[in-house]
């Protein structure tokens, strides 16, 4: 039944997030400083910067020693310390970045046309690499032994739109040969992340106008099909099989409508912020790949994600 208590603004989130955006926490981090002395270096108006800095410290994220504002010790975990059970890191903040596009939602069930997209700024960007990052990495191990299990010895694998390298890094450390594909700006920034040790080449593309040329044993799809309709992603899967041996392998890795209430909500994500995307059934994931050429196995979850594994028949 519907909650009236999630009819509650999310006060908290928004303030953090406002914090993160101005860089208020990284100024924070290893300058601990007088409310007067982060006025004057931030350039905040300083009844505004007092009005947050009290809420922040009633919410625990901040604290005074002596006359000087620091982050707390949990705060700090949280942000900046990898190695910490708590840490997030900032990969909140793509989930506070799509928000502005949800209050929208008005407007765009009148037009049925996306939110106008501003330019994307480069910290936007490096906040949805991290949250894919954060989200990905527990459930990774178990996804690609799942990939891989019927495939041969150090297979050759395609990771379409695998640029925050997490999915990349799981193969190739079971011995699979890595071919990423993502956008330019994409590559660029992963670029000094990635591992040279490691068997992944990198390449720029947009995968709605081809797919690097195979044989692969394994294309992946790992949250690529929400963010089209149902022409692109016919293309994309009988572009993935022509890439594809004989007896290869299609793996989608997605939110399947039909199956709870996340897959509905995130359907509205992508009707906000993209001109054709949503979320699929899997009748039409199986009948997809079988006018591809492959047949799909029943769905499973695994790591808490839904997957579609499909074989190439003909």
């Amino acid at each position: 039944m519907p909650n009236t208590g999630s009819f509650q603004l999310p006060q908290e989130f928004l303030i953090v997030g406002a914090a993160v955006e101005t860089g208020l926490f990284e100024e924070l981090k290893n300058n601990s400083c007088t409310l007067e002395e982060l006025a004057a270096r931030m350039k905040f108006d300083r009844r505004a910067i007092w009005t947050v800095i009290e809420a922040l410290i009633a919410l625990k994220y901040l604290e005074y020693d002596g006359e000087k504002i620091k982050l707390t010790e949990e705060a700090d975990n949280i942000f900046f310390n990898p190695g910490h059970e708590q840490y997030t890191g900032f990969s909140f903040m793509h989930t506070y970045n799509i928000m502005k596009a949800w209050t929208q939602l008005p407007e765009v069930m009148h037009s049925g046309q996306p939110v106008p997209k501003k330019d994307v700024s480069n910290n936007h960007s490096k906040n949805f690499i991290k949250a894919m990052s954060h989200y990905a990495l527990k459930s990774a191990p178990q996804i690609v032994d799942y990939c891989l299990k019927e495939l041969p010895a150090n297979p050759r694998v395609l990771d379409v739109g695998g640029g925050p390298l997490t999915y990349a890094n799981a193969f190739a450390g079971k011995g699979a040969r890595i071919t990423v594909l993502d956008l330019p700006e994409i590559i660029d920034m992963m670029q000094p992340e990635l591992d040279t040790e490691l068997p992944i080449n990198m390449v720029k593309g947009d995968f709605t106008k081809g797919l690097p040329s195979g044989p692969y044993d394994l294309v992946y799809l790992g949250n690529v099909c929400h963010i089209h309709g149902e022409q692109e992603n016919r293309k994309l899967f009988q572009n993935a099989a022509d890439e594809l041996e004989q007896g290869g392998q299609i793996v989608i890795n997605d939110m399947i409508r039909g199956t709870g209430v996340m897959p509905a909500l995130f359907g509205v994500n992508m009707l906000v912020n993209t001109a054709s995307g949503g979320t699929w059934t899997f009748e039409q994931y199986k009948t997809w790949l079988a006018d591809a050429g492959c047949s799909a196995a029943p769905w499973e979850e695994i790591g808490g994600r839904q997957l579609i594994k499909a074989t190439k028949v003909r």
